[in-house]
């Protein structure tokens, strides 16, 4: 009797929302395919059920703690798997809490605020990932349709692009959650800023220095100089979003207007460039000028304008015309990036003419998820496989040929120029302005990082900056609340200032 309630009631909930129901499906489907594509066996599977049923519960009581835990996540993924504490594939854990948490929204449309999701950035990751749909079809090495390659070249070439728009649309959405999410990255920069000290003073685990010396070692002791890659996966990834994360919280430093703010991110910002100096990646110079233009753009004022076009030109006089600090290793480093001589820069050029020779017969690339592995040694576009792409616009140029990377640039351009158009024409409030201005200029800095390196889809990139561009398109909807939310702060600071200059008063007296 009580199983036959149940059924009706599950059965009039379908009828209702049919469409929820559906979606959810195609999520569990999803999910599912996921964990086998992932190598976890069906026994295994089987035996995670009842921890991810309280898992799943826990999240469904919890969605902010949830969201949270992703963003922690995905910022440690490739720390702790190099330290041989992640039992999981990298992207998996990832791609579960995205798809609860998505799954959450769907459920409960009531606090979901899905009317956020009508925006230019869905409508970019979109286009890119029809595009990366399209691609199953693509057979340019006579190898017929590998379903599990596509898959999981397109989860993180794609998908996982899809996924941070959707959570950060749906999940922040308030001043207050704006504010938290600034606040959780600062406090893991600064964690990021001090295992990099760590690594320079104290040392490396067992697991770094084992990874150094078995597989990095060409690529992070270059000249007697070791560069530093604290919890990230290699020293590009590390340095170009500390480039990024420079930029943005000096953006912050600027143009905020509680003070202790503005010190806190000053902070934030200037150790950032510091760690950014440790990686001894050359290409973070260029993305901190880049990301510094675009926020000298948005800004619309001289005051700042002025300034800080001074300070910058000072500190490119310093790298370029100057020897000041050229004893230490990883100022000469960075310094080095102006020769235009460079022998790394050269090889860079020779593969991209290698690669260009043989695709001009791949208009639409040798597909996603296709590797050296998947091709015959008589298939000529092997030798395209094994030359390192050493960016990632190569790397998607050589899966997706021509026609895709003009279309990935396409797709990225609508999200960077409508976010910058929010900032520029809709947005007044001065700090929510330098919130908008340094998203824009982070993402910027990566987009130019990733021309240069393999580090456009690495973790945990895809997940802060894209996430991150698409709160821009929130602000303008919230502005009044920030408002608000800023006035009362203001007030908080301007009190406690004033009971502190009484205190101060009364002493003397």
């Amino acid at each position: 009797m009580i199983n036959k309630v149940y059924s009706n009631r599950f059965s009039e909930y379908a009828h209702e929302n049919g469409g929820r129901v559906f979606l959810l499906f195609l999520l569990f489907l999803l999910t599912l395919y996921s964990f086998k594509n992932s190598g976890i066996n069906g026994i295994a599977m089987m035996l995670a059920i009842p921890i991810s049923i309280v898992a799943v519960y826990f999240a469904f009581s919890y969605r902010m703690l949830t969201f949270w835990a992703l963003f922690l996540i995905n910022f440690f993924v490739m720390f702790l798997q190099k330290e041989n504490k992640m039992p999981l594939p990298a992207s998996l854990p990832n791609e579960l809490l995205e798809l609860v948490l998505i799954a959450i929204a769907i459920i409960d449309l009531r606090e979901s605020n899905f009317e956020n999701l009508a925006n230019y950035m869905l409508i970019g990751v979109l286009g890119w990932c029809v595009f990366c749909i399209i691609e199953v079809f693509n057979d340019t090495c006579g190898l017929g349709m590998n379903l599990t390659a596509w898959f999981t070249g397109a989860r993180l070439m794609a998908f996982q692009l899809l996924y941070a728009v959707i959570v950060f649309s749906l999940y922040i959405n308030t001043p207050k959650r704006i504010n938290q999410l600034i606040f959780w990255w600062a406090g893991l920069l600064l964690f990021a800023v001090f295992w990099t000290w760590k690594q320079q003073n104290i040392g490396f685990t067992a697991a770094e220095n084992a990874w150094l010396n078995n597989y990095a070692y060409r690529t992070h002791r270059v000249n007697g100089i070791l560069r530093y890659w604290s919890v990230f996966n290699d020293a590009a990834i590390f340095g170009i979003h500390m480039a990024a994360a420079g930029v943005f919280f000096i953006v912050l430093a600027i143009t905020n207007k509680i003070k202790k703010y503005r010190i806190f991110f000053a902070i934030v910002g200037i150790l950032s460039v510091w760690a950014m100096f440790a990686s001894g990646t050359r290409t973070a110079i260029f993305c901190l000028i880049a990301g510094f233009c675009v926020f000298l753009v948005l800004s619309k004022s001289v005051k700042i304008i002025a300034p800080v076009s001074v300070i910058l030109a000072l500190f490119l006089s310093i790298l370029v015309f100057t020897d000041i600090g050229q004893g230490n290793s990883q100022i000469r480093r960075m310094r080095s990036a102006f020769n235009k001589e460079d022998a790394s820069a050269n090889v860079r050029d020779v593969n991209k003419e290698a690669i260009a020779k043989y695709m001009k017969d791949a208009p639409w690339g040798i597909g996603i998820g296709i590797f050296a592995d998947n091709i015959p040694a008589w298939n000529k576009f092997k030798i395209v496989s094994q030359i390192p792409p050493d960016s990632e616009y190569v790397f998607i140029w050589v899966r997706t040929g021509k026609i895709g990377i003009t279309w990935f640039i396409i797709c990225n351009l609508i999200m960077f120029i409508s976010a910058c158009s929010y900032v520029f024409f809709r947005i007044k409030n001065k700090s929510l302005m330098g919130i908008g201005a340094g998203w824009c200029a982070a993402f910027i800095a990566l987009h130019l990082g990733g021309y240069a390196n393999q580090i456009l889809m690495q973790f945990p990139n895809v997940l802060i900056f894209y996430g991150g561009l698409t709160t821009v398109f929130i602000l303008p909807k919230i502005e009044s609340q920030y408002e608000e939310y800023e006035d009362k702060l203001l007030a908080e600071e301007a009190e406690k200032k004033r009971l502190k200059l009484e205190k101060k008063l009364a002493k003397r007296v």
